[in-house]
């Protein structure tokens, strides 16, 4: 099942099915993940690494071994009802609707000439002010907030939904992400203790191939020599070089410039130039949107390839 075209069938399913009915991730995925890590942070924590080692391993394990099983029993009873549970982890674990939507009003703010509302719809989805932005610095941002949703919410789950059988995989990426944000920010806390710390190595190892996955499909795409070429020379400069690799492969690519010095809350941002090329504008969001689509169905044919590979083998 791991490779066979059942399973491109559930991923094109939950990705038509996701489209079709946004998913409110906040509220029916997020929020129970936080309620369980919340909880199991009262249970475990007593401020050392062990302890937090045993919390991951009850909540992304027990998750996970929770999944696997009811897969296997689904799928014994009937190979369509194991799809129809696999579909149903799909289309909770990843989508590109937890962030479009933000992304296409703002598309559509800029080219209505209406940066006021870009500014303040781009604050919302970030978190933090916009007011002194231009619009130039609202899409390069835009942007960037874009193709890390993207493998957040969709290259990372797919990669390893392959790489795990049923749907283990993107319950293991999706869990461990959630927990990894909810413990590991409050790993410097020294009155914390150790206890988040695992779980953001966890997460960083976890994460380590899916983002090189992702970067290396936006190359293929895209423009494949400057995407390297960023890649390679621009996303170690990155704060977080994990997701630098995704930003200067993206910028690579599509023949933008990212990062750059910003002013956020009356005070400049220093960051780090990625891509190279022209400044962001509205056009530029256009072509993420179109970089991001062509290297789903990258993967969509990857997965097909394996599926009939893995019938021919059989």
């Amino acid at each position: 099942m791991r490779h066979s075209p059942l399973s491109l069938v559930s991923l094109i399913l939950a990705l038509l099915i996701e489209q079709a009915r946004p998913l409110q991730y906040r509220q029916i995925v997020f929020a129970p993940l936080s309620r369980l890590a919340d909880m199991l942070d009262g249970l475990f924590n007593a401020g050392e690494r062990k302890h937090g080692i045993l919390a991951w391993l009850f909540g992304v394990g027990g998750l996970v071994l929770f999944t696997g099983l009811v897969f296997v029993a689904l799928f014994a009873l009937n190979p369509l009802f194991g799809i129809a549970w696999n579909v149903l982890i799909l289309y909770l674990t990843m989508g590109f609707r937890q962030f479009s939507h933000f992304y296409t009003d703002i598309q559509l703010a800029l080219r209505m000439g209406d940066l006021p509302r870009a500014r303040a719809l781009l604050a919302e989805w970030r978190g933090r002010s916009a007011d002194s932005l231009s619009s130039s610095d609202v899409a390069r941002l835009s942007i960037e907030e874009a193709l890390v949703g993207s493998h957040r919410h969709v290259f990372g789950v797919l990669l390893w939904f392959v790489l795990l059988p049923g749907p283990c995989g993107a319950v293991l990426y999706r869990a461990s992400a959630v927990f990894a944000e909810h413990w590991g920010r409050r790993g410097d806390d020294p009155v914390y203790g150790d206890f988040g710390r695992f779980a953001q190595q966890a997460f960083d190892f976890i994460d380590w191939l899916p983002l090189r996955a992702t970067a290396a499909a936006f190359a293929v795409v895209g423009d494949f020599e400057d995407a390297v070429y960023c890649w390679r020379t621009q996303a170690a400069k990155w704060p977080d070089d994990g997701v630098g690799i995704v930003l200067a492969s993206g910028a690579g690519a599509l023949g933008v410039r990212l990062g750059m010095p910003v002013v956020e809350s009356g005070e400049v941002a220093d960051r780090a130039e990625l891509g190279t090329g022209d400044e962001a504008d509205v056009d530029f969001m256009q072509s993420a949107v179109g970089l991001v689509w062509r290297a789903i169905v990258l993967w969509v044919v990857l997965l097909l390839l394996l599926g009939l590979a893995s019938l021919v083998g059989g």
